[in-house]
């Protein structure tokens, strides 16, 4: 029991990366302080008071991002905080409003919080690969693709993609904010993230491949890149248990083709009838080589796409997504 004693606050905890990292630290003994926008509802908090452990050991909050000092009760003696919370969306008629705000004031809302309780030793940002895949000139497939590598947000922004540039912007105020502040911080940048969901609703990563199923191709893409919940969820506590963790750590899987994908899809559940897409990878979308050398560092190791894609659609089965 790693986190015997120690008490850790996650913010957005009732969302799909964040309810994994709930569950793995109750696991490991922590007493978990959980954020959430509305505790009455059960959507959000049910599946994580039946995690293991929540019993004893979890407690949840209220709390919003643009809300100033709005999480200040949940993160006050606690020795680490996870900043898991933004929304996410791709599709959006206000970005400023919807996306930008939320992940960078909220970002900096939680980080002044964190600076002004002097029992916060470490922070742990959760990023995406969207804050450092976005290029001029674009990716090549020859192209090795490490920590070093940022988005730039005015290719973002000349592209209308919001929730890139919501992430970079956040990233980057994280970072100066940490920098300036001389704080412990962490950043953990996923790909697209699948894998079984705790939460009872369907989140946007985990619809791509309900979407693949019915046939669609959701982004027009020859190839994607997965990783798995558990993985990322792992990755995150790594960050926080690895006293020498620093600076940003990608965790995503090879760049496999959307054929592959619903070849695999096909084999594993023969009865499931997955269409064939329309429109076939009119944008090759990223194919370069991510290197996660440092994440394997801290101790992750990656599951396979095959097992992911497995539990993912017994997981949508249970719940009724799919």
């Amino acid at each position: 029991m790693n986190g015997g004693g120690k008490v850790v606050c996650v913010t957005g905890a009732s969302g799909y990366i964040a309810s994994w990292i709930v569950k793995l630290l109750l696991l490991r003994g922590y007493t978990v302080r959980a954020t959430v926008q509305n505790p009455t509802d059960t959507a959000e908090t049910e599946h994580l008071l039946a995690l293991e452990g929540a019993k004893e050991r979890l407690k949840l909050f209220k709390a919003d991002l643009l809300e100033d000092c709005s999480f200040e009760q949940a993160i006050e003696g606690c020795d680490a905080v996870f900043h898991t919370a933004s929304p996410v969306k791709f599709i959006v008629t206000d970005p400023q409003t919807e996306l930008i705000d939320p992940a960078v004031k909220g970002t900096l809302n939680v980080l002044n919080t964190c600076k002004k309780t002097s029992s916060v030793k470490r922070v742990i940002v959760t990023s995406s690969t969207a804050a450092v895949l976005v290029r001029q000139p674009p990716l090549e497939p020859n192209d090795v693709v490490d920590e070093t590598f940022f988005s730039d947000p005015s290719v973002c922004m000349e592209r209308k993609l919001w929730y890139p540039l919501s992430k970079t912007l956040a990233e980057n105020v994280a970072c100066q904010f940490a920098k300036d502040n001389g704080m412990d911080m962490v950043v953990i940048n996923p790909g697209f993230i699948i894998g079984p969901l705790l939460q009872p609703t369907l989140n946007f990563s985990v619809e791509i491949i309900v979407d693949m199923v019915k046939g669609k191709n959701p982004f027009n893409c020859r190839y994607y890149s997965f990783v798995d919940v558990r993985d990322v969820a792992l990755a995150h506590v790594k960050a926080l248990e690895t006293p020498s963790a620093n600076g940003r750590y990608i965790i995503s899987g090879p760049s496999v083709t959307i054929n592959h994908i619903k070849e695999t899809m096909r084999e594993l559940f023969p009865k499931l009838c997955i269409d064939d897409t329309n429109g076939e990878g009119l944008m090759d979308g990223v194919n370069c080589t991510i290197c996660v050398d440092k994440v394997k560092n801290l101790g992750v190791e990656f599951t396979l796409l095959k097992s992911s894609l497995r539990d993912t659609i017994i997981s949508l089965k249970e719940k009724w997504l799919l």
